[in-house]
């Protein structure tokens, strides 16, 4: 399938792009946002883990598009001489590519290796976690990563399958078991969250996602922006959470708060509200249904 950026005019208008700018994608994948941005004439710096995604890219004026993690973005951007710059875009979550590709693993509706790597030279896979951890670890991973409400009973088959022998290998045998464990209630498949989960812990997606909200906004020049899209409810409370905190929005003692738990502010809110998909574009583009857009302008001193 072809990957269909998401929100993509959204985004785009929010970072304001402007002739000769200078712009982060943390997230390139398949460069649909980049594009936009370069045709408005910004430069781009473009980071991705996926190996394919890289390569599927190629070269584009105007863009500069390395192998790294967003985590890493201040590192890297540092690193291609990139010390200021206007905007910061972090598309997070699996694109469509990659769950369309069984042998990636990201899927429970496309049978294949229990992998998920974003990054395949790395060592760890969804298999390591699934045959290796405890039932607490895993029901730990479960309940962190994704909210399952049956982390521990998942958990305990899964240790209970291991006993008689049994290896998960495939993304199919690891759904089956989660199917037979809770059953099928609502609209969703019921290994939804735990493949959420198995994916965001082998790609340390919220360790990742911090570092990089950190790194971004030491990155922006004053009356630069962030712009990040969510997929999914943790994520999304960390990108507001870190929002909130660096516009000030937690109230000081002399505000008539108890204390001030936030940074010091850093900038203001672009978006008061997260910005989503129009029901034009979720019918085009089923998976923009649950995107959360999120912008922050960056202002003061650090």
């Amino acid at each position: 399938m072809l990957h269909v950026p998401v929100l993509l005019k959204e985004t785009v208008d929010a970072l304001s792009v402007r002739r000769g700018g200078a712009y982060i994608d943390g997230t390139l994948g398949r460069a649909g946002h980049t594009k936009e941005i370069i045709a408005r004439g910004g430069r781009v710096l473009g980071i991705d883990r996926d190996d394919q995604a890289l390569k599927e890219v190629g070269e584009i004026e105007n863009l500069t598009a390395v192998k790294g993690c967003h985590g890493d973005i201040k590192e890297i951007a540092y690193e291609n001489g990139w010390k200021e710059v206007d905007g910061i875009l972090l598309d997070l979550g699996v694109s469509s590519p990659q769950l369309d590709d069984a042998g990636r693993g990201f899927s429970f509706q496309r049978e294949g290796p229990l992998d998920m790597r974003m990054d395949r030279s790395q060592g760890l896979t969804a298999a390591d976690i699934v045959n290796k951890e405890s039932a607490e670890n895993l029901a730990w991973i479960f309940r962190t990563y994704s909210e399952e409400r049956q982390a521990k009973k998942i958990a305990n088959a899964i240790i209970k399958a291991r006993e008689r022998g049994r290896m998960f290998e495939t993304t199919e045998e690891l759904a089956s078991l989660v199917s037979s464990v809770i059953g099928r209630s609502g609209p969703h498949h019921p290994a939804t969250r735990v493949f959420q989960a198995l994916r965001m812990a082998v790609n340390d997606e919220l360790g990742e996602l911090e570092r990089a909200l950190e790194g971004a906004l030491s990155l922006l020049r004053d009356g630069g922006r962030l712009a990040v899209i969510t997929f999914e409810s943790l994520s999304d409370r960390i990108v507001k959470r870190f929002f909130s905190s660096h516009v000030g929005a937690m109230r000081s003692l002399q505000q008539g708060g108890e204390e001030w738990c936030g940074a010091e502010p850093r900038g203001k809110a672009v978006t008061k509200k997260p910005i989503v998909a129009t029901s034009e574009e979720c019918a085009l583009n089923p998976r923009s249904r649950s995107a959360k857009l999120r912008v922050i302008e960056k202002g003061g001193e650090i």
